[in-house]
């Protein structure tokens, strides 16, 4: 009798870090870095302990598009405007832009939250 293990054997692979990618959206390295900017952006609300209305007062956007941006919908923000809100939460941000490493095959766009 064959284990059950034995029965269920699934192919498993490996993702490539950006679940967007894994998923074939073709502007997925945009979609990543609109998730992580957001998300800096979130961590600096929460430690602030603003209100949504407060946030929208700080930020100069109205509430419902902080609604949005806490809710992680970004449709409507663009990378810029994600930077330029982070700055508005006297937060810095940074692009660095340097050559890809030859064991890498293709460049690719990175957000990184210090």
């Amino acid at each position: 009798m064959a284990s059950r293990n034995a029965e269920r054997r699934e192919l498993v692979t490996r993702g490539t870090g950006n679940v967007f990618a894994d998923l074939g959206f073709p502007d997925a390295a945009e979609r990543q870095a609109k998730l992580r900017l957001v998300f800096a952006l979130n961590q600096v609300l929460d430690a602030r302990k603003l209100s949504q209305s407060d946030a929208a007062k700080v930020l100069g956007v109205p509430q419902p598009k902080v609604s949005a941006l806490r809710h992680y919908k970004l449709a409507g923000f663009s990378v810029e405007r994600l930077m330029n809100l982070l700055t508005a939460l006297d937060q810095d941000v940074e692009i660095v832009i340097r050559q890809k490493p030859r064991s890498r095959k293709a460049a690719r766009i990175s957000v990184v939250a210090a």
